[in-house]
């Protein structure tokens, strides 16, 4: 039985927590999931792992731009990919969506030309452009001098750079509704990328707008799990006032109806985390999924770093563009997030794994992963009582954690 793993521990499932659960791994599936009383005869000489925690899914990022010292945007070899990428898995992100940032097309086309191989490599899932086709009042840490209007011709070319494993892109509103603006929207979609709109300072009715396009666009498109997305709610965005509503209440109202997915970097840094749990109350976990939007700094010191063509400081664990201050993506690891969502935000446990795994997987359309279940792929975090990385398996496979 050397291919046959045995996990004890707290099993954390969608609907329920499974106290003196276990988890039996064979090969690279799950192969038993149930109580440690039930557990089958023929699994008593599996090799065991008695967890003193919790047994989770592995973890899945929709929106990340790096981490232990390395950056999607920035990387030249494969080996920068997989350094980055790394990083998180050793957290227990088994599934990666790399974020590149606004940069000159040439400069994203042969960025994602790399990052393309790493997807057919295994390193990483799939390809989000986070721009060019931005409001340049809410660009963020996105650089201005590269924005542009959304066009039929630069959204063919991101969709040919991506060779089809380009699975979203963050679209202002106001920058794609025009003539042109929707045509390249209808270029993308047909594409296989989702729109994911933010970095947007439009308003409630452009905001629904864009939104009904999205709709309409994949209702006729099915691609990835169907749904837009909003780029890191609340941030890159303005803030909801109530003679100036701005996009967010139009985004909320639409992901209530389960019309679109919102991001959330439940950080303790881009949003409060009792914002978060009110949120997650208003749209509910199937409409919300947690992002680290996350850079080279994840896991690292303080001190100097790159995002794209900006210089970045890093202090506190706070990530803040070198010139100006803005927060310039976050330091976080997923994990880290399910701990803030529970300590400090009061969300459920199963509410907050769900919002960090299942939910990726239902946003990229992927059904082997996100859940544990007989017959999906072996992805498992182990963690400690207090949500800390112990032990990660991908593929069935153990990867070395914290």
């Amino acid at each position: 039985m050397s291919d046959i793993q045995l996990l004890t521990g707290s099993v954390v499932l969608p609907d329920k927590t499974i106290t003196n659960g276990a988890v039996v791994i064979e090969g690279e599936l799950i192969a038993w999931v149930g109580s440690q009383a039930d557990l089958p005869d023929r699994y008593a000489d599996a090799s065991r792992l008695d967890a003193d925690g919790y047994i989770l899914p592995g973890l899945i990022d929709v929106h990340c731009h790096g981490g232990g010292g390395a950056s999607f945007p920035d990387s030249l070899t494969m080996a920068d990919v997989e350094q980055a990428a790394n990083e998180h898995l050793r957290y227990g992100t088994t599934t990666l969506v790399a974020s590149l940032v606004t940069a000159a097309i040439p400069v994203l086309e042969e960025r994602a030309g790399l990052l393309a191989d790493a997807v057919e490599a295994g390193i990483i899932a799939g390809i989000h452009y986070e721009g060019p086709f931005l409001s340049e009042a809410r660009c963020g840490a996105q650089n201005p001098a590269f924005l542009v209007p959304a066009t039929p011709t630069d959204a063919t070319k991101l969709v040919e750079a991506g060779r089809g494993y380009a699975v979203s892109i963050t679209l202002a509103p106001e920058r794609c509704l025009d003539e042109d603006g929707r045509e390249a929207v209808r270029l993308l979609v047909e594409g296989g990328i989702l729109p994911s709109w933010g970095h947007s300072d439009c308003t409630v009715s452009q905001a629904n707008e864009a939104v009904e396009m999205g709709v309409d666009l994949l209702a006729e498109n099915r691609i990835r799990g169907g749904k837009a997305t909003v780029t890191h709610l609340f941030n890159g965005m303005p803030p909801m006032h109530h003679r100036s509503p701005g996009p967010i209440p139009a985004l909320l109202s639409s992901a209530q109806d389960g019309e679109i997915i919102a991001e959330m970097i439940c950080d303790g840094v881009h949003l409060d985390p009792l914002l978060v749990s009110e949120v997650a109350q208003i749209v509910g976990r199937d409409n919300a999924v947690f992002v680290t939007d996350s850079m080279a700094a994840a896991g690292m010191a303080d001190g100097d770093y790159v995002l794209g063509p900006n210089a970045v400081t890093v202090a506190d664990g706070v990530a803040r563009l070198t010139e100006g201050g803005n927060l310039a993506g976050g330091t976080s690891h997923i994990m880290d997030q399910v701990r803030i969502a529970v300590v400090d935000g009061g969300i459920p446990l199963e509410d907050a794994v769900y919002m960090a795994s299942k939910q990726g997987a239902k946003v990229l359309g992927l059904e082997d992963r996100g859940e544990i279940k007989v017959g999906l792929r072996a992805d498992i975090l182990v963690a400690s009582g207090d949500l800390h990385p112990v032990r990660v398996f991908r593929n069935g496979a153990s990867v070395v954690a914290q």
